[in-house]
């Protein structure tokens, strides 16, 4: 008989619970996270079988696992999810279970699943964002300290780069010691970060600028290396969206809407968008 499997995924162990055609419920089944004891736990249910698991920030390993043991993993949205398993309770069995009858009813909350190629390779790009936010947050904390002692007197734009640098030099020989002290030592993080951010824009030249779709991206105006690898990494096959709106839905472009009586306000666009994608809309 089939059967319907939600997982309630942690970092040291997972609960499991079943659901059956005719509702009857097995489990909960605790399982840690050692490998060979979760392999050997997964090989008990027949080839194809549908597990859900709530997007966590720790599901890559285990769709890989799911997928290497022949089963189908089916990634659930956490949120919504957590609103449609009703009760005044919350335990790990109870979220398993909630999450097997969810896939059974057709009602699990899905979230498209990337290729584990794709999962790989979106590191590289979300890397050099992660290190870029730094970057910046580091130089203006520089030029608030400059700023701070009132020390700019010209228009020069860029302090970090050619003519600006030896502004900047200047402008920090002019502060008090300590606050000097502590300009240049983020200043040589800035550098250096630099640094490892060029590296990593090689590496996605390499692996990623190459790829057929991303130089179809670039054709397009204001799309540039950058912004054509971060698109085709977080949209990934847009033939899985039935319409250019739900692209722009996903997407967070689509402002929030307010109708009664006849009335539509339309505001600002949603914080539900993808974390990943907000950069590439700015």
């Amino acid at each position: 008989m089939k059967q319907y499997i939600g997982c309630d995924l942690h970092r040291d162990y997972s609960v499991f619970a079943s659901v059956d055609e005719t509702g009857r419920i097995a489990g909960p089944w605790r399982v840690e996270h050692d490998r060979e004891g979760l392999r050997a736990f997964l090989r008990k249910f027949p080839a194809g079988t549908a597990i859900a698991v709530e997007a966590t920030g720790s599901w890559y390993w285990m769709v890989d696992e799911l997928e290497a043991a022949g089963l189908q993993p089916m990634l659930a949205d956490s949120y919504e999810a957590k609103q449609r398993i009703r009760g005044p309770h919350k335990t790990d069995p109870l979220d398993a279970r909630g999450l097997a009858i969810l896939l059974r009813n057709g009602t699990l909350p899905c979230v498209w699943i990337p290729t584990a190629k794709l999962r790989d390779l979106r590191a590289l790009m979300r890397t050099r964002l992660a290190l870029v936010a730094q970057r910046t947050t580091i130089k203006n904390r520089i030029v608030a300290a400059v700023n701070r002692y009132g020390l700019r007197d010209d228009q020069i734009g860029d302090l970090f780069a050619g003519k600006g640098r030896l502004r900047l030099n200047v402008y920090i020989a002019s502060m008090p010691k300590q606050t000097r002290e502590a300009a240049l030592e983020e200043w040589a993080v800035v550098d250096e970060l630099r640094e490892h951010i060029e590296n990593l824009e090689e590496r996605i030249a390499q692996n990623i600028g190459r790829i057929g779709y991303v130089r179809l991206l670039k054709t397009m105006p204001g799309v540039g290396e950058t912004l054509g690898a971060t698109i085709w990494l977080e949209v990934g096959d847009v033939e899985r969206f039935p319409s250019a709106g739900h692209l722009a839905s996903y997407a967070g472009l689509v402002p929030t809407v307010h109708a009664s009586g006849g009335k539509v306000h339309l505001g600002p666009t949603t914080w539900v968008g993808h974390l990943w994608k907000r950069p590439a809309r700015l």
